[in-house]
């Protein structure tokens, strides 16, 4: 398929052609569901920690002898029966959330994900990121010449890595290596900005 790339002056300079088994995948909205939230819950950090009684600070002393004193017998003033006691059944930090996936149900996510943004037309290429300086300014006024509105993923190649940070500081705007590309930063963006040296890249590990 021919597809617009534009310079950052939001200008059409050329057509180049992608690769149907790339970027014309057709929909998986169920494979994509799956990634996707497994994605998310390995992201997920597990904060939420209550002490059991062997953390709960406290004597390990008996505070009283088992009989004769005629009051419930007790082990411990750290038992969860006693106020400041430890928690039985409470969260701990030792949960684990991980989800995987097979890496070809992932290659094949990435591909619906991707080929969704083309066919939504929410993917935008761009000859290259070069600017005069690596400066904020500049980074947004070469998005406002695009037209993008919404929040923006943009994909660096390896030789664009230094332009990060003309972008990192702008409202709705993520940016990733395009190495690291994956489903959840696709779906959780509106737009899709990547460069053609990034689409070549893409094209060469997915190609295979």
């Amino acid at each position: 398929m021919k597809f617009p790339v534009y310079n950052l002056k939001g200008e059409k300079i050329k057509d180049i052609e992608l690769s149907n088994k790339i970027f014309g995948v057709k929909s998986n909205d169920a494979l994509l569901h799956q990634v996707y939230v497994s994605q998310y819950t390995n992201r997920r950090k597990v904060i939420a920690h209550t002490k059991d009684r062997a953390e709960r600070s406290g004597s390990g002393k008996k505070p009283w002898k088992q009989k004769g004193t005629g009051r419930a017998r007790v082990g411990s003033v750290r038992t969860p029966v006693w106020k400041k006691g430890g928690v039985v059944f409470g969260p701990t930090k030792e949960r684990n959330f991980k989800n995987d996936v097979p890496k070809k149900m992932n290659r094949k996510a990435m591909l619906v994900a991707i080929s969704g943004k083309v066919s939504e037309n929410k993917m935008i290429i761009v000859e290259n990121f070069e600017l005069a300086e690596n400066k904020t300014k500049l980074m947004l006024k070469a998005l406002n010449n695009l037209k993008l509105k919404g929040s923006i993923l943009i994909g660096f190649s390896e030789e664009e890595k230094e332009m990060k940070r003309a972008s990192r500081n702008i409202e709705k705007i993520s940016n990733i290596d395009a190495k690291k590309l994956n489903v959840f930063d696709i779906m959780s963006n509106k737009y899709l900005l990547l460069s053609e040296s990034t689409v070549n890249m893409i094209t060469k590990k997915y190609e295979k």
